[in-house]
């Protein structure tokens, strides 16, 4: 057995399947996950600690908290740290433009006696200064969801994000089944790294196929800088009938192409997921969505930062294995681990029990 997995449970084969949403005690794991600390995915059996030895306290940072995607994300966050036994605060600075924000909240963290630091950070260049010093500190920073290529961390865990954009392409080109068709792309914010990589895989997979991309627009993952940007697309290209982007592009799309009249000729696909996706698909407004597992992503995320305080044998480089979603298969999915309970408010702290 290799060293990166002496710490799992002995190998379970582990299928994912449809449930409710899961509660603070609820057993999650194993769940396969790629370990790509060596620089290959070696499929492995994730497990968390059953408990922290002490209670750390632990500091988060989020880009934003705009959708249903980031409160998943906090879900597993808050839901880790109750299970665990640890102290959790958690900041959110409003935007991806907004990085001087973050910048400063990471400070703040650094200032007040938090043991680590995890991050979801808006830009890789603009926060990989913040995490040598955090680090130098002899505070273990881990990155979660967002891409840190080559920013040095203590641990980290994104999906592969042009997978996910190839597996909605995939799923595109074969619902159209030859059919020719016009897109254009709202991949989310330049610069942000996972933008450009969703659009790399959608644009590959399409790439030689009977769809043509028209066009390509980016910005801020909000749903009235993606509905802006939807409107004037749906003007500049009349004929454009598939709409591609971010969640919070499609649901900006379900309503401006409805105000034109244009639901039965405009396909719309998101590149990834949240609460208004999964409504959107049992409506039938959109033709589905790939998922990265995002409350998986937070409670690892915790336990990575436990493992790193305690000196705990630490994968430090997990990708979770995404999944395309669409009506076909939506019961095979394990949508605990997808989004939170929709009744679900988000928590910024948790106090050790």
């Amino acid at each position: 057995m290799k060293a990166t997995m002496k710490w799992a449970l002995a190998a379970l084969g582990f299928a994912l399947l449809s449930g409710g949403p899961a509660q603070a005690q609820d057993k999650w794991w194993p769940i396969k996950v790629f370990d790509a600390t060596t620089g290959k995915n070696v499929s492995v059996d994730y497990s968390p600690l059953p408990k922290a030895a002490k209670p750390w306290k632990i500091c988060v940072l989020f880009p934003h908290m705009k959708d249903s995607f980031w409160v998943a994300v906090a879900y597993g966050i808050v839901e880790e740290s109750k299970r665990m036994g640890v102290n959790m605060t958690l900041y959110e600075a409003g935007g991806y433009e907004n990085l001087p924000k973050q910048l400063s909240q990471f400070d703040d963290c650094m200032a007040s006696g938090f043991d680590a630091i995890v991050v979801g950070a808006i830009s890789e260049a603009g926060l990989s200064q913040k995490f040598k010093e955090g680090m130098a500190k002899g505070k273990p920073v881990i990155s979660t969801v967002n891409p840190v290529d080559k920013a040095e961390t203590t641990a980290k865990m994104f999906v592969e994000f042009d997978t996910m954009g190839h597996q909605t392409g995939d799923y595109l080109v074969k619902s159209l089944a030859g059919k020719p068709a016009k897109a254009v792309n709202f991949p989310g914010p330049a610069g942000s790294g996972w933008a450009e990589k969703f659009n790399d895989g959608f644009k590959a997979a399409i790439k030689g196929t009977s769809v043509k991309l028209l066009d390509e627009k980016f910005g801020d993952s909000g749903v009235a800088v993606q509905l802006k940007l939807v409107q004037d697309a749906l003007q500049t290209y009349p004929d454009m009938n598939v709409i591609w982007g971010t969640a919070p592009t499609a649901e900006a799309a379900i309503g401006a192409v409805a105000e034109i009249g244009r639901q039965k000729d405009i396909m719309i696909m998101s590149s990834y997921e949240n609460q208004a996706m999964l409504d959107a698909l049992n409506k039938g407004e959109i033709l589905g969505f790939a998922t990265q597992y995002p409350v998986l992503e937070g409670r690892v995320a915790i336990d990575m930062a436990v493992r790193a305080l305690e000196k705990k044998p630490l994968m430090k480089f997990v990708k979770p294995i995404p999944d395309m979603v669409a009506k076909s298969n939506q019961s095979k999915i394990n949508m605990s681990l997808v989004l939170a309970p929709a009744s679900w408010k988000p928590v910024y702290s948790v106090a050790a029990k």
